[in-house]
């Protein structure tokens, strides 16, 4: 797993909040109860052992409003294993303890036990989330969509939106495939046998099963305007997609309202998220057509084998059992689109972008593939692991205990950024940083895509291209476009192979450092995460004022 963290250096005055002390005992009612475990269930024409949230995958939509505080119970009822609960894309500012990365911002729920996160999102976070389990193979199944609704009227109009959560299905268990990645003796999980749309689709296109063995659906009325939300909760498969006889035009990217881009298409990213207006056809159209059906159809991208899924998008003149997937794809995708509507998009409303002279520092992070037998992932010649750090970073930070802190100078003395001793990196409030991801080559030569995610604040999205990053050249291509905010972006690989080490590769990012707090940075595959793929981002250390506060809401509730 390639985990990068970052600590912010702050003191308490620099605060637009007061802290409290918040103590939950039997008495508090939380406005959501998610509980989590592990059973059979039907699922993709056959039956797997896999993580549900109340009894469910994807788990129940959470609906939240901008400003307001809610207050979430999460349940570890699986027998075994850890728990955390991550809320995917929103800042956490004002709770980083609430961030759901296991021994970064929090411990691990243990079996049998709960924890309250406090999700409070901002004003201007309007927009399309999800959430999911951060540990282990566990968010394959455990995950659930998050909708952070305007506290005004959204900027665009439209009659009724529908939500599509990406997921994928393996036949191998959660544990047969963390062992096989992590052993000695690499095993590969395997490639995705199907993409399911809110938990539906099928293996091999096949519909001959039980009740679990049919496309999903998405209802439409005629001459409609809907925003659809998309959510990309796969754990391999970058998805590219489309509605077959409706246009696209894209509204929103991952939380941030965007100018509206038509499109034919969408690539999706795991972790990414996009919201599209489509426009249903009228009565005479379906009429003159003579069909009220018609596919929404996905395929996997940089992977060596192809998986192709399909749902449905039904109208309601007739009512449709069991629908049998096309014979011949009906839309022509295209191969991956490197940079894909990188330099097109842009944002809604202004966004505050630094500029180079903004920019105070650079960090470097490499990541590169290690085979021994074993296969890690690496970043800057180091990988992560749950166990690694002996107390979760932010804890560190409240008790003030230096040793397990990174160092500020040795970080900016080493030219990277990071320091190596505890594999995190450490920021000041109020520095603009520059963080470049290059990608490079293998051990055994070969190159991988990698949809990076940061945890915490939103960065600017500066680009990405082959080779080296070149800072002189890619601020050129800055004076035409205006960046939009992110929190997950593709690292491309532009070719299948590259000599061992050299860079094949790169990604970049701006970013204002404001809240203070343990971030984590990563691959968001899941199978990547699991092989090492994280970075630790520490920004701000806090007053002995903080340090108090926070120490009485890192502690996990037993339940009376």
């Amino acid at each position: 797993m390639i985990l990068l963290c970052y600590i912010l250096l702050l003191p308490s005055f620099c605060f637009a909040w007061a802290p409290r002390l918040v103590r939950h005992d039997e008495h508090f009612t939380p406005d959501v109860i998610l509980r989590v475990t592990a059973k059979s269930i039907p699922i993709a024409c056959t039956t797997r052992f896999t993580v549900v949230i109340n009894e469910t995958t994807p788990g129940p939509l959470i609906v939240l409003g901008e400003g307001k505080v809610t207050w979430i119970r999460v349940y570890n009822d699986i027998s075994g294993q850890n728990l955390t609960m991550h809320w995917h894309g929103l800042s956490q500012s004002t709770a980083p303890f609430s961030d759901g990365s296991p021994m970064a911002s929090q411990w691990p729920i243990p079996p049998g036990h709960f924890f309250d996160y406090e999700v409070r999102p901002q004003y201007g976070e309007a927009g399309t989330y999800f959430y999911h389990s951060h540990v282990g193979f566990q968010a394959v199944s455990a995950s659930g969509p998050l909708i952070v609704r305007d506290s005004q009227d959204p900027p665009y109009l439209y009659d009724e939106e529908r939500i599509i959560v990406l997921t994928d299905y393996f036949s191998k268990s959660d544990a047969q495939v963390e062992q096989g990645l992590t052993s000695d003796q690499f095993t590969w999980s395997g490639e995705t046998e199907a993409i399911l749309v809110n938990g539906q689709g099928t293996i091999n296109n096949s519909t001959s099963g039980g009740p679990s063995c049919c496309l999903g659906s998405l209802s439409v009325e005629p001459s409609k305007t809907y925003r659809f939300r998309i959510i990309g909760s796969t754990a391999l498969s970058f998805v590219s997609m489309a509605f077959e006889g409706h246009d696209m035009m894209i509204i929103e990217a991952d939380g941030g309202y965007t100018q509206p881009l038509p499109i034919s298409h969408l690539q999706v990213g795991v972790g990414q998220r996009y919201s599209v207006l489509v426009r249903t056809k009228s009565e005479r159209e379906l009429y003159t057509e003579g069909r009220t059906k018609f596919f929404l159809q996905l395929e996997s991208r940089e992977r060596p084998t192809l998986t192709r899924s399909y749902a449905v998008l039904e109208y309601p003149r007739e009512k449709y059992d069991n629908i049998q997937p096309p014979e011949i794809p009906p839309i022509g995708l295209p191969n991956t689109t490197y940079d894909w509507v990188d330099n097109d998009l842009s944002p809604l409303f202004p966004n505050n972008f630094p500029s180079l002279a903004n920019v105070t520092r650079r960090v470097i992070v490499k990541v590169e593939q290690i085979i021994n037998g074993s296969i890690t992932w690496r970043q800057n010649g180091a990988p992560w692991d749950e166990t690694f750090p002996q107390t979760p970073y932010l804890v560190a930070l409240y008790q003030n205990n230096e040793v397990a802190l990174p160092s500020y100078d040795v970080a900016v003395a080493n030219g990277l950024g990071m320091d190596p001793r505890v594999r995190a990196f450490p920021a000041h409030i109020g520095e603009v940083l520059e963080i470049v991801i290059q990608n490079s080559g293998s051990t055994a030569g070969a190159l991988d895509v990698h949809p990076f995610h940061s945890h915490g604040l939103h960065f600017y999205d500066i680009g990405s291209g082959p080779g080296t990053y070149n800072v002189t050249e890619n601020e050129l291509s800055l004076q035409f476009r205006k960046p939009i905010q992110r929190d997950t972006t593709m690292l491309y690989r532009y070719s299948t192979a590259a000599p061992t080490g050299q860079d094949a590769g790169w990604r970049a990012w701006r970013v204002r450092v404001t809240d203070p707090g343990v971030w984590m940075i990563h691959c968001h595959t899941l199978q990547h995460m699991i092989m090492g793929m994280y970075l630790v981002s520490l920004r701000a250390l806090y007053s002995q004022e903080i340090i108090a506060f926070g120490s009485e809401c890192l502690h996990v509730k037993v339940p009376g």
